[in-house]
């Protein structure tokens, strides 16, 4: 599968933004290049090596392609979860987790990332390793800092690639996802510069064929993120028919007490983080799935900026820890990808940011849609439904 960009999620610091502004995009290819090649040399590279790394690179149309068609994550966290995860991938998570015991312990103690969350990215990026992308990484990375839309998140890419390139440790015909993403997990050059972890101890960071770099480099670089060690992430819930819908949702954290108080019960046990704030997380709204979402699981953002494709990755990581198959309650159905770009294009005449009309939805258009739906006196769940838009 073809993740969302990580590239979205990656933190560009504001030197990089304006370096990226001092040369067009778009434009004539070839004399694109040529700009690049004439940064490189005011960044110190000899001509050796630009010409290296340069040599043969050309615009890929397909790459293109794949940015603009990103249709999966319009489908409901039920539909996507169950299309992401098969029995062979909770089996083979589990095999690797008993294979490699000691070596994701050794990470946990240094990192405090569990191996749950690494096996369950290790799964959706690549299918553990089996199907790392055959996109030539750096035409990805031109291409896509070539073309406008994104220009000032591919750029520092393209020269993290030369970088690697000048250390031996980018061969021009390294292959990957469309969106420049190398390895196992599917890191960004400059994730890979800054973040990357020699695991294995053999003088260099190979996301893709060292298993141990590329779980370690995962790791650091969720720690990065801002992973909190030794708490929870994602915990099923059931929850109450009288519960104020409007303060579910991301933004509306709470002591895992109160929750309690109000009526909020753990699936099964007790709650995993009871002493922790948490949000009420519910992907299909008050009649689907129901989960208590820490603050760690914010930091898998950082990671796919996809609301759908991130919860589905932190509900994997908690089977793979043991947790049982989730609730799927009896949802309102969804809107369609038409429905959905009308109902974003009516919030956006409203006043609300929905982070574009493109038929997601993602965290931006469901705060809008919640209130909305306050202000309609719906269920203020963030579900959007066609009473709501026929309401709007």
């Amino acid at each position: 599968m073809r993740r969302f960009v990580a590239a979205f999620t990656i933190s560009l610091t504001m030197t990089a933004a304006a370096e990226a502004q001092n040369t067009p995009c778009g434009g004539d290819f070839g004399r694109f290049v040529q700009s690049l090649k004439a940064e490189a040399v005011k960044r110190g590279y000899d001509r050796a090596t630009i010409e290296s790394f340069f040599a043969g690179v050309r615009q890929d149309r397909g790459v293109l392609a794949a940015d603009r068609r990103q249709g999966i994550f319009k489908t409901t966290f039920t539909d996507f979860s169950r299309r992401l995860i098969s029995q062979y991938r909770l089996d083979r998570g589990r095999e690797l987790a008993r294979k490699h015991d000691a070596l994701f312990d050794a990470i946990e103690r240094q990192y405090g990332v569990p191996r749950g969350i690494l096996l369950a990215f290790l799964a959706f990026e690549t299918d553990f390793g089996a199907v790392q992308g055959d996109f030539n990484t750096r035409d990805a990375l031109v291409t896509l800092a070539h073309d406008c839309r994104r220009p000032e998140i591919f750029r520092p890419q393209v020269f993290a690639a030369l970088e690697l390139h000048r250390r031996g440790d980018f061969p021009t015909d390294t292959t990957g996802a469309w969106a420049g993403e190398i390895g196992m997990v599917q890191m960004l050059p400059r994730d890979i510069l800054e973040r990357g972890v020699d695991g294995d101890g053999d003088g260099h960071v190979r996301l893709k064929t060292s298993l141990a770099d590329a779980l370690f480099s995962g790791a650091n670089m969720l720690r990065e993120f801002g992973w909190r060690p030794n708490e929870p992430w994602l915990e099923e819930v059931s929850v109450p028919a009288d519960l104020p819908w409007h303060e579910t949702g991301l933004n509306h954290p709470k002591p895992v007490s109160e929750w309690a108080r109000m009526g909020v019960k753990p699936r099964s046990g007790r709650f995993e983080g009871a002493n922790l704030k948490a949000a009420i997380l519910l992907p299909q709204g008050r009649k689907g799935p129901a989960f208590l979402a820490y603050p760690n699981f914010s930091t898998l953002f950082e990671w796919n900026m996809s609301m759908v494709y991130v919860t589905t990755a932190a509900y994997f990581a908690t089977r793979l820890e043991g947790a049982p198959i989730y609730n799927p309650g009896n949802p309102d159905p969804g809107l369609s990808d038409a429905e959905m770009r009308l109902l974003q294009q009516k919030l956006a005449a409203r006043g609300h940011d929905v982070g574009g009309i493109d038929g997601i939805l993602g965290e931006k258009t469901r705060e809008a849609v919640q209130i909305e739906q306050r202000r309609l006196g719906l269920p203020a769940d963030a579900w959007p439904t066609r009473e709501l838009l026929n309401r709007l």
